[in-house]
């Protein structure tokens, strides 16, 4: 019985196909867009991810202020630094910031690559693909152990074969690698807040800086909440170990990635109203297009009142009609979001951050599903109960 209603109600759109599609093209333009913008939110949430690398949640870093035109003016001093974590206790280690590049050696393969100061596993966030981070103790001891990124990895090992435990020289030491972190490729965004290699920022102190000044520092701070104040009290040191003649500023996690989610609360909420609109247009149309038909079939539904159709049969069939109105549109719809969301991922974010975000499956077809049961209930409803409401003689009477 279900299947034949289907039946006659796929006759009966596809029996006037333009209309049928105007009717559903608000529906697919609503459901477009609140997907697309859906799968858009989750890469822009990658691409921060993928740009800011391995700064976390309890990390910042300090640098000159742009409104300096000087900037060798605000040179940091490495002593500062380590002074830093006994005047402020939420600091928990001081790293310079930035790195050298250097010919790397492992075995035949002679790469240059950027090689950074780290702290240890506690405050790493980038996941590891072998291996380990650096220890505590490592750091406590200038040891000379590193990781290194997938990248890293792929040109010192091309044969891929399990590096963890091998060594490599960079400078004048050999390095042994205790794992590889599974970075994101650097996109077109200039920003990268770490190397090709991490080593223990306390080796990196003796054996690359040589007491050079610095011009940018990462803190780790042990409270993540305490972050903004410990931001404030740091550039007011460095400030007064300047006595004025200096300015700084700070960059964290939280406020960068507050700022792109406020942008995108913004975005979102535009774009669920567009759908909104366009879901109440989708359904006025749709319960405008079922009212015309009910009245072109007036004396159709009045025949078969009159030969044994009861009331619940063509209420069935005109609300079957309103629910693959609904499916059709909101499935065409489905498909161009998933598609558009897919290639701005695919084709902008991931050169821009170097990381492809996973397209939201799940909660996609949910939106469709909900978009088709909204319409369905709400405007397809209204049109089958007139429909089954009427009276026979009546509809046969009527021309």
């Amino acid at each position: 019985m279900i299947g034949m209603f289907f039946s006659e109600a796929y006759g009966v759109l596809a029996g006037n196909k333009t209309r049928t599609f105007l009717t559903i093209l608000g529906l697919i333009i609503g459901v477009a867009a609140v997907i697309a913008i859906q799968i858009l939110g989750s890469g822009m949430s990658g691409a921060v991810s993928g740009v800011l690398g391995s700064l976390n949640d309890h990390s910042f870093y300090l640098f000159p202020s742009q409104r300096q035109g000087d900037f060798t003016k605000a040179a940091l001093d490495y002593r500062d630094l380590e002074k830093t974590k006994q005047l402020f206790p939420n600091i928990a280690s001081a790293i310079p910031a930035g790195g050298v590049a250097l010919i790397v050696s492992s075995g035949h393969e002679h790469p240059r690559l950027r090689v950074s100061a780290d702290s240890d596993v506690r405050f790493a966030t980038v996941p590891l693909i072998y291996g380990r981070g650096l220890s505590s103790d490592e750091v406590a001891s200038s040891a000379h152990v590193c990781t290194l990124t997938n990248k890293a990895w792929q040109r010192l090992f091309p044969s891929g074969t399990d590096a963890v435990g091998q060594s490599l020289r960079i400078g004048d030491h050999r390095y042994v690698i205790v794992g590889i972190e599974d970075k994101p490729t650097q996109g077109l965004i200039p920003v990268n807040f770490g190397g090709d290699i991490s080593i223990p920022y306390t080796t990196y102190e003796s054996e690359f800086l040589h007491a050079r000044s610095l011009f940018a520092a990462r803190f780790l701070v042990a409270d993540a909440s305490k972050i903004s104040e410990t931001e404030i009290d740091v550039i007011k040191y460095f400030k007064a170990q300047k006595q004025g003649r200096a300015d700084y500023q700070t960059f964290d996690r939280k406020s960068f990635s507050g700022s792109v989610d406020s942008i995108f609360t913004v975005l979102t909420i535009v774009v669920a109203l567009i759908g909104a609109v366009s879901l109440v247009v989708a359904g006025i149309g749709i319960m405008n297009i079922m009212l015309v038909s009910v009245t072109e079939r007036t004396r159709e539904i009045g025949v078969r009142k009159a030969i044994g159709a009861t009331s619940f049969q063509v209420l069935a069939q005109f609300f079957i009609e309103a629910l693959l109105l609904s499916i059709v549109g909101c499935g065409i719809g489905l498909c161009i979001g998933l598609l558009a969301g897919w290639a701005i991922d695919t084709f902008a974010l991931v050169k821009i951050s170097g990381y492809v975000a996973p397209v939201p499956w799940l909660q996609s077809v949910a939106i469709a599903v909900g978009f088709a049961t909204i319409v369905t209930l709400v405007f397809g409803t209204y049109p089958a109960y007139r429909a089954a409401r009427l009276d026979p003689i009546e509809a046969l009477r009527y021309e």
